[in-house]
């Protein structure tokens, strides 16, 4: 067996408060979950962790009891607590890719992406992807990925993300779906071992459509795509009234649940575990897990940043890259 890889943390916007989240996660988890993160040595310093630079990912194995391991990657300026400097922006972009990099070449077991903020990307460095996720998908040279975001109680999916809402239904298409399923599907089994995943599908409309009455997509679109999968064999059930399917009965019935948009899938996940929730690129040929939430720009430098969601973004990415290598997948 081949011995165990730390996760490669990228250090993300350095005046948000991922510096701060990392050194408190490292000081919580020690060498219990060894990671390492990726970044400017003068932006993680007083945080309250020992920094301990390393020349390659597995020199973390050896440290990471001692102190927080960091691969370091200068950045053009200091890093001041909530005001981000367009200085850096190549810096943060850098960073994940070589992230992406480590991790493909199985130098890293996973990433794990602290927050980064788009606007001070395009000011800095001229980005020009939406987000995170499609960057790493760039990176990666996939076409489609599917985002899900997961706690303890729930794994759910948006079909659709960022859009407005009235653009909802004309994006949803038969093509989406069975690919945003089949997705789901191959990482329920090979990122979470699960042999065979139930997957509940929400209908768009309220009560999925009651037969027509509230709008013809449940039945017209969502449903005949259903049974499609379902003679592939995979096990779907719905299209379900969206309103009935996360309370702690229904969730019982599912290994994940695909939402048509981004509301339906995060309000009961937030509600659910508003600390905990962990967004996962799902269709990505390495595993990638984020905190979800963003760069807090109002508290960056003070102290009070939460890292409970950090921290379940590091322990998913660990359990998610050991089911990886019992499945025979891990790079």
């Amino acid at each position: 067996m081949a011995p165990p890889r730390p996760i490669a943390v990228s250090v993300g916007e350095p005046a948000g408060i991922g510096p701060e989240l990392v050194a408190a996660a490292w000081m919580r988890l020690g060498a219990r979950l060894p990671f390492f993160v990726i970044g400017d040595p003068r932006h993680l310093t007083g945080h309250g962790a020992k920094l301990i630079e390393i020349a390659r990912p597995a020199d973390a194995m050896a440290v990471a009891s001692r102190g927080l391991p960091v691969l370091p990657h200068p950045f053009a300026a200091d890093a001041i607590p909530g005001a981000p400097d367009p200085a850096n922006a190549q810096g943060v972009v850098d960073v994940i890719a070589r992230g992406v990099d480590l991790v493909m070449q199985g130098e890293a077991a996973a990433l794990t992406t602290a927050p980064i903020h788009k606007k001070a990307l395009i000011d800095g460095a001229g980005f020009r992807f939406p987000g995170h996720t499609e960057y790493l998908a760039h990176l990666a040279g996939v076409e489609r990925v599917v985002m899900m975001l997961a706690c303890p109680q729930l794994r759910v999916v948006p079909a659709t993300i960022h859009i407005p809402l009235s653009e909802v239904p004309g994006a949803l298409n038969t093509a989406l779906l069975h690919d945003t399923i089949r997705i789901t599907h191959a990482a329920l089994r090979e990122d979470f071992g699960l042999e065979a995943p139930r997957i509940a599908v929400a209908g768009l409309n309220p009560h999925a459509g009651e037969g027509g009455a509230m709008g013809r997509e449940d039945m017209d679109l969502i449903a005949p795509a259903l049974e499609a999968l379902r003679a592939e064999g995979l096990a779907l059930s719905g299209p379900h009234s969206a309103d009935t399917m996360f309370h702690e009965a229904a969730r019982a019935g599912y290994d994940a649940a695909i939402a048509m948009y981004h509301d339906q899938a995060l309000i009961p996940i937030k509600t659910l575990d508003f600390s905990g929730g962990v967004n996962v690129t799902l269709g990505l040929p390495f595993i990638r897990t984020s905190p979800d939430h963003g760069t807090a720009f109002d508290i960056a430098g003070k102290g009070v940043a939460d890292p409970t969601s950090l921290i379940a973004a590091l322990n998913m990415a660990r359990n998610m890259a050991d089911a990886r290598a019992a499945s025979g997948r891990a790079p």
